[in-house]
């Protein structure tokens, strides 16, 4: 019975292409849409990591609220305390990503490399694909210079070769043993480093500080979090105690350092879950009123033949037989559409992946798989019995006397007959208007982004690229210093280019390094934290390249590295922080370190930067010579400490072009070929990540607001011009009394406004209500914006007004006499 109904109900489909073609692709539209970004949320949220047991994997971090901080890193004797007293752990590792030279192999190249205690990989469950991972020995202070490769390394530079076990790779200038390749699909945190390197701390060096890493933790069975929290408050007075030297408890007491445990997932996924629901929430409502558009199809489809199901039910035909007629047309319609969003799905996530957009993460894990292909056939069938007990429960409540007496077009229609439609209509502008507010607060937000004042000017002008030379390539510091400086004179001998800068950073580039420091004349209560700030190290012309104003005083030039005069630049904020303002500031001194000899003077005061984002506040910055001289960092008295790792800011006008990037790997390499040249972009693309979230959420917000508009005005175009064609007859009859054609068209337009107006004021109330939920993605504006609801509001009401337009001049220039003959 059933597929005899089923070919049957194909059969009636193919006889209305049209109709079909049109619903089929209105619900692709909006089930494609839930699809794509269900499979994000699946790949990227749902999906556990590729760990053994990952609920029981935690992320080890603390949190300092005596210091204004949510969250601060782990630090290695914290580490290393919990690994040898806590039981609450069954394994725990530490682990920290950085750039690093890989030379021997074909042209010298940067990589990034994750470097890991040897619990590290135990904790996480990891096995090698060849070979094996750190032991103690390799992560042992003097131990073995040994490195495990990256699966999609190896088969990149070692084209896959199971032999490779052995051999020998030269990073940062050591000869390293390779022991191991990582196994498919691990991407460690979503970092996809191509090498791994142990530690080798030495412990009898370690005190409390230096919280510059990130800890993982594997939990023990039947242990809570809340529990090893409160097991590792218990070990910080025994980490003080066994590792002295740095910070004291009472120094930990006044921070209210706190351990703070979450599970790994949410670091590796960060804040694009709020994002991902968000959106999922919105393509939601697209489908709803793609079925609103499709279920008024199938009304005006079914009252044409509301005749014909008369006579089946005055020959017989009981209700069921008539609605499961319905329901079967309208999932087969649900399931061809469902067909069609899968491959309009994959299309989108091709693009994506293209794209790459780097506020993704989990991009690799998203598929259209088995969950996320049942998850659409669900919505397919959903949005079929939706749209399709609308016309059946029409015609349950079908007059059958009255039905086989209507035999013309031209009776105008009851209201009960159009009250269907017009709610549909209503619920779908409704919707749309909803849509358009969170686009339009996300274009908003972007607005006022892109308002912001970064601090720098004519990034697109600027190409940036990082330079590190290790120790074992260049040992003396010096050496180091004057091989920065050669760089720096043969790039700015490129032909076109008008200024270099160096400096361990650029804006926005995630760079981050802080210390406490301590001023002159303000001194620190015994026991208490100095405040922590924000360090850069850079070169000469750092400011003219960026663009970045000097307030006071005047910029660091080379002679100051290299005479190691006791000078800094400090940025405004922190200038206004201690003094009236930037010009009292010249002169003072600031140190890390109350030792003597350490006091440094500030000869400048810089403008303030948005370093970590548009969206943030600047920091208060201290910047420092390139080399500097004494006690910084633990450095014996007239020791030399250098920045070995250096950013080259390059203004020219040919930046962009692969001429300029050719010339500066020239420029380099005739200094030192064995310097790989990392992270080459421009000052604009790196601008351009502080805004990738909101980019990408606009974007996706714009889409479906702009699908959402295209289906609601078809939706008002369409139930407009066919109320207009059921009353034609009753239009000629005014016409032939003496209406006026303004009057006529007035009356049709009267009709589509009020539907519009209805939606519009239902669509303001449910925009106020879910817009709140947008509010931490937003910028600068309120979630309660008017300008965006105003806008939106007369934008929606002006596309509804065209859409009624056209019928109403249609029916405006009806011929009476034609009219009522229309029968």
């Amino acid at each position: 019975m059933i597929p005899s109904l089923l070919r049957q109900t194909i059969r009636k489909l193919a006889r209305a292409p049209m109709f079909t073609a049109v619903a089929v692709a209105t619900l692709a539209l909006g089930i494609g849409a839930n699809t794509a970004i269900f499979s994000l949320v699946h790949g990227i949220l749902l999906t556990p990591l590729p760990f053994p047991e990952p609920d029981r994997l935690v992320s080890v971090w603390y949190r300092a609220p005596g210091l204004d901080f949510e969250q601060v890193n782990q630090a290695p004797a914290l580490h290393y305390t919990i690994e040898d007293e806590s039981r609450s752990f069954e394994r725990v590792g530490m682990w920290t990503s950085e750039r690093v030279s890989i030379t021997g192999l074909e042209e010298p190249e940067e990589v990034r490399a994750v470097r890991v205690t040897e619990g590290t990989f135990p904790t996480l469950g990891i096995q090698p694909f060849l070979g094996r991972r750190f032991s103690p020995q390799d992560d042992s202070p003097g131990g073995p210079a040994t490195v495990v490769l990256g699966y999609g390394f190896w088969l990149s530079r070692f084209a896959g070769d199971p032999q490779v076990l052995g051999n020998t790779l030269r990073v940062d200038g050591t000869n390293r043993e390779i022991i191991g390749v990582m196994p498919k699909g691990v991407d460690f945190m979503d970092y996809d480093p191509s090498i791994y390197l142990p530690f080798q701390f030495d412990r009898a060096e370690l005190f409390v500080g230096n919280f510059s890493f990130r800890g993982v933790g594997r939990l023990a069975p039947g242990t809570t979090p809340e529990q090893a929290e409160a097991e590792l408050s218990r070990l910080l007075p025994l980490a003080v105690e066994t590792y002295p030297g740095g910070l004291t408890l009472g120094m930990l007491e006044e921070a209210e350092l706190a351990p703070l445990l979450r599970p790994l997932r949410n670091d590796v996924v960060g804040d694009i879950g709020e994002v991902l629901w968000i959106l999922l929430g919105t393509v939601g409502m697209v489908l709803l009123i793609a079925c609103a558009n499709v279920a008024n199809l199938f009304l005006v489809r079914v009252e044409g033949r509301e005749r014909e199901v008369a006579v089946r039910t005055a020959m017989g035909a009981s209700r069921g037989q008539v609605t499961r007629e319905f329901l079967t047309e309208s999932l087969t319609l649900g399931l061809a559409g469902g067909v069609a969003g899968v491959g309009m799905a994959w299309g989108g996530l091709q693009v994506l992946r293209a794209l790459g957009p780097s506020g993704l993460p989990r991009l690799d894990e998203v598929t259209l798989n088995t969950p996320v292909l049942l998850f659409t056939l669900g919505v397919s069938l959903a949005a079929g019995l939706l749209f399709g007990l609308v016309p059946a429960l029409r015609q349950g409540g079908l007059n059958l006397v009255n039905a086989l007496k209507e035999g013309g077009r031209g009776g105008s229609a009851g209201r009960e007959r159009h009250r269907a439609r017009h709610a549909l209509v209503v619920g779908q502008v409704a919707l749309a208007l909803v849509l358009l507010v969170g686009s339009g607060l996300m274009v908003r937000s972007f607005q006022a982004l892109r308002a912001v004042d970064p601090g720098f000017s004519g990034p697109q002008e600027v190409l940036t690229v990082r330079l590190s030379i290790p120790s074992a390539e260049v040992e003396d510091p010096w050496e180091t210093g004057q091989t920065l400086q050669l760089i720096h004179q043969r790039l700015r001998q490129i032909p076109g280019v008008t200024s270099v800068g160096t400096g361990t950073s650029v804006p926005m580039d995630g760079w981050n390094s802080a210390d406490p420091i301590f001023v002159e004349g303000f001194p620190v209560p015994e026991g208490q934290l100095p405040p922590i700030r924000r360090f850069e190290f850079v070169g000469e012309d750092y400011l003219e390249t960026l663009r970045i104003p000097l307030v006071a005083g005047r910029p660091l030039e080379w002679s100051d590295a290299t005479e190691l005069r006791p000078v800094v630049m400090i940025s405004e904020n922190l200038a206004r922080e201690y003094w009236d303002s930037p010009t009292q500031a010249l002169g003072k001194r600031i140190s890390t370190g109350l030792e003597a000899g350490n006091w440094r003077e500030i000869v400048g005061v810089v403008g303030n930067v948005r370093d970590q984002g548009l969206s943030q506040d600047p920091p208060e910055q201290v910047y420092w010579p390139g080399m500097v001289k004494s006690l910084y960092e633990g450095l014996q008295e007239d020791s030399v400490f250098v920045r070995r790792s250096m950013v080259f800011a390059i203004r020219s006008p040919r930046t962009g072009t692969p001429e300029l990037l050719r010339d500066v790997r020239e420029a380099v390499w005739a200094v030192n070929p064995n310097l790989p040249l990392g992270n080459t972009r421009t000052l604009t693309e790196v601008m351009r990540q502080s805004t990738n979230r909101t980019s990408f959420t606009l974007v996706m917000l714009a889409m479906a607001a702009g699908v959402a508009l295209l289906l609601g005005t078809i939706g008002i175009y369409g139930v407009v011009a066919y109320t207009v064609s059921q009353r034609t007859r009753e239009i000629g009859i005014r016409m032939a009394m003496g209406a006026l054609e303004g009057e006529v068209a007035r009356m049709v337009l009267r009709q589509g406004m009020a539907l519009a107006g209805g939606g519009i004021l239902l669509g303001l109330v449910g925009a106020i209500g879910l817009t709140r939920l947008m509010e931490a993605l937003l910028f600068g504006i309120s979630a309660l914006d008017p300008v965006t609801f105003g806008a939106v509001s007369g934008m929606l009401a002006l596309v509804a007004l065209l859409a009624t337009w056209l019928p109403a001049r249609r029916a405006s220039r009806t011929d009476p006499a034609e009219a009522i003959r229309y029968e």
